[in-house]
């Protein structure tokens, strides 16, 4: 990657540690209490300074950075840029409709509870706002000045209405009024009609049309139409190549304003978009069955209050100011935008039948226990014979954790089936095969999460699906999500029962299991079927068990476990032993968790962070964290699962949780420790391939900038790539 693209990734007003450079302290204007110490040892030696931590929500955005920093690398398949600039854009379009709401509700209640940095809602709120403008220009950029020509040159045009020919702007007038002109509704906006609800991001125009007689003038809003494609496809041959030309609708809307004011003169139009909070609470009463609470807020979700206005940066400051004072939206929470708005929108783009311009295709691995694709053997023979870790997308999910629950759903000998389901695909064959089980009599329970964010109304129909063929469906435990990934399968095997498990990092999902990096135990292991088999029970009944065998259980036992684990290597350092913590995760926020390898750090053991989005730890500050490193590795697939390696006590766990509050307190989450050596050594090649100094990465520094790394000139290797070749030969 060039500077250019790493100087987006760092953000220069978070507070630095000390021993860096002087910070001041903000002058936010409001007043907030100081946030509680997090708990940490009576014991330390040397205490944590006050300015340990950095940002959550700053750390987010330079993680969406990142994912903008592979959009501008010109080394990528073409198309796979493009679809990073789309993913760049749907996880902004999230943030702002969870966390920024969040802490907009918490301001506007007067809970200025500052954050683990110091940082009050409001301050917080105005460094997000000044971010996220930085790099949504950038953003802007990189798809007008890079990707969009690169685009054009490979025959994938996307053109303005001055750019099309005669012809075509014929077909498209036969297209707009035969295709989009009956679905349009012009609203006018006067005293006999009042400014129209704007549904969260959903994609506008903003209209001034001027009367001809008397010179008045008039605001309407047109609703682009999120029911077609956002970009309208033309072809033509130029030669022997076939060019293919896109239109943005709200191009072709514009072209034809005339068409749906006519007698109006059209004054200005500009694009305008809105983000509504979708962060909603369901009120989980003991009295009310939850499926029917969650339907009515989920119908209210589309009427959350404004959090950001996105408008092209053409637009003239009175339509501007018009739509700020009809929206209710605060100057601070506009963004202006260059060119088009919603790139979200490019995954049409990429969903050309272009190979060429994509990642070459990977087709998964069946571990050599399960048998060849063509000849499978047994799910659970395998299992006796030993336990085996799968690691998907290079292991096949389909013919390993979906086979295990068809075998398991199609296999006489099956007596009972329980599985937890927290994202499914839209035509789930895990589903479908818990369906199957149910229907041939087998009992089977299934804890569906409704609460999942934005799957609840794909998890509402899943579980009434299920409901209707008799499976027993729960929804878990009040006031907590089942994030979990569990199947646990009982088999009458002869005069004995037999119980076999999958635990996992990653949903039950098949189509994300093909982008996400997740990693998995099947097993037969008595004592973790006995531990599933009471954890099911606890959620399903009335159990209060939170201590297990082989198991870490949040919210009592996963950060409780961690920490005591970190202290037994601080011990084993002192002692005189060899000692080291690997850590891979989605995110490292939890103050306990971090306190605690701050600790670490200060006892000489060497702390190593894998991380791919959210990170708060400050690595390599002398005093607290010099032995600490962190980096983040994204590519090909999304970097999903979470592992733990503490090496004096030689231990390894894989699970579901991350390391922030949501997980360890407000979440079911199942970690298990995996011991077979033979799996373990998988798990150690994973993290020396991650660390390898040479992997392709970003690093994070004392000062909060990440970095790309390896340095210029150094040789570089993929993470992904090496894993799949490993895959492809084994």
């Amino acid at each position: 990657m060039t500077e250019a693209d790493t100087q987006i990734l760092g953000d220069e007003s978070q507070p630095l540690p000390r021993g860096i450079r002087p910070s001041t302290t903000p002058q936010t204007g409001d007043s907030a209490p100081a946030a509680p110490p997090a708990a940490t040892s009576p014991t330390i030696d040397n205490a944590l300074p006050e300015d340990r931590y950095l940002n959550r929500e700053l750390s987010w955005l330079d993680f969406n950075s990142r994912v903008l920093a592979l959009a501008a690398d010109p080394s990528l398949p073409l198309l796979e840029r493009a679809k990073f600039l789309a993913i760049f854009a749907s996880n902004l379009d999230e943030f702002y409709m969870v966390r920024v709401a969040g802490l907009k509700r918490r301001d506007k209640m007067g809970l200025s509870v500052r954050s683990a940095d110091g940082l009050s809602p409001r301050e917080q709120l105005r460094r997000i706002n000044e971010r996220t403008q930085q790099i949504s220009i950038r953003h802007a950029h990189v798809f007008l000045d890079s990707v969009r020509p690169a685009l054009a040159d490979e025959g994938i045009v996307i053109v303005t209405w001055n750019e099309l020919d005669t012809d075509e702007r014929a077909r498209l007038e036969k297209y707009f009024h035969e295709q989009v002109f009956p679905v349009l509704t012009p609203l006018a906006v006067d005293p006999a009609h009042p400014f129209p609800f704007v549904s969260g991001l959903s994609l506008n125009l903003a209209v001034t049309v001027k009367h001809p007689e008397d010179g008045g003038q008039h605001f309407a809003r047109v609703k682009v139409p999120d029911n077609v494609d956002r970009f309208v496809e033309l072809s033509r041959r130029e030669g022997n190549t076939e060019i293919v030309r896109f239109l943005p609708m709200e191009e072709l809307i514009a072209a034809f304003l005339p068409v749906l004011f006519p007698g109006m003169e059209i004054v200005e139009h500009h694009a305008f978009r809105i983000t509504r909070n979708a962060d909603f609470e369901v009120e989980e009463d003991r009295d009310e069955d939850l499926l029917q609470a969650l339907e009515r807020e989920l119908a209210r979700r589309r009427f959350g209050s404004p959090v950001r206005l996105e408008v092209s940066d053409d637009m003239t400051e009175s339509m501007l100011e018009l739509l700020l004072r009809e929206l209710d939206v605060d100057r601070g929470d506009v963004i202006m935008v260059p060119g088009l708005l919603d790139l979200s929108s490019l995954w049409q783009i990429y969903n050309l039948d272009r190979p060429a311009l994509k990642d070459p295709p990977f087709v998964p691995a069946t571990p050599p226990a399960f048998g060849e694709r063509e000849t499978p053997k047994s799910i659970f023979a395998a299992l006796r014979d030993g336990d085996v870790l799968v690691h998907h997308p290079y292991d096949s999910f389909s013919t390993t954790v979906q086979r295990f629950i068809e075998q398991a759903a199609a296999d006489p000998n099956v007596l009972a089936i329980k599985q937890t389901l927290y994202r499914t695909s839209g035509d789930s064959p895990i589903v479908r095969a818990l369906i199957d089980a149910a229907e041939a009599g087998k009992q089977v329970v299934a804890l569906v999460e409704l609460k999942a964010r934005f799957d609840e109304q794909a998890n509402i129909k899943w579980a009434r699906a299920l409901e209707q063929v008799g499976v027993h469906v729960a929804y878990g435990l009040i006031g907590l999500k089942t994030h979990c990934k569990c199947a646990l399968v009982v088999r009458r095997e002869g005069s004995m029962i037999r119980r076999y498990c999958h635990i996992g990092t990653g949903n039950y999902n098949s189509k994300t299991a093909r982008l996400y990096e997740d990693i998995g135990l099947l097993t037969a292991d008595p004592d973790i079927g006995a531990d599933l088999t009471d954890l099911f029970n606890s959620l399903t009944g009335y159990s209060r068990k939170d201590t297990y065998r082989n198991l870490l259980v949040a919210p009592h036992g996963i950060r409780k476990g961690i920490i005591e684990r970190i202290e037994r290597e601080i011990e084993a350092k002192r002692a005189g032993a060899e000692a080291g913590i690997r850590l891979k995760a989605n995110a490292l926020v939890d103050e306990q968790v971090i306190d605690a390898l701050y600790r670490a750090s200060q006892a000489g053991v060497p702390v190593q962070v894998v991380v791919r989005g959210i990170c708060a730890l400050r690595p390599g500050v002398p005093g607290y964290s010099e032995n600490i490193t962190v980096r983040s590795i994204l590519g090909r697939f999304l970097e999903h699962s979470r592992i733990l390696h503490f090496r004096a006590i030689d231990e390894f766990w894989i699970g579901s949780a991350d390391m922030m509050h949501r997980n360890l307190d407000r979440r079911v989450e199942v970690m298990v420790r995996v011991k077979d050596p033979r799996l373990t050594a998988q798990l150690h090649n994973v993290f020396e391939s991650a660390l390898d100094p040479a992997t392709r990465c970003w690093e994070l520094e004392p000062d909060g900038k990440w970095i790309a790394s390896p340095r210029d000139g150094a040789t570089v290797r993929d993470h992904q790539v090496w894993l799949m070749e490993q895959h492809r030969y084994q």
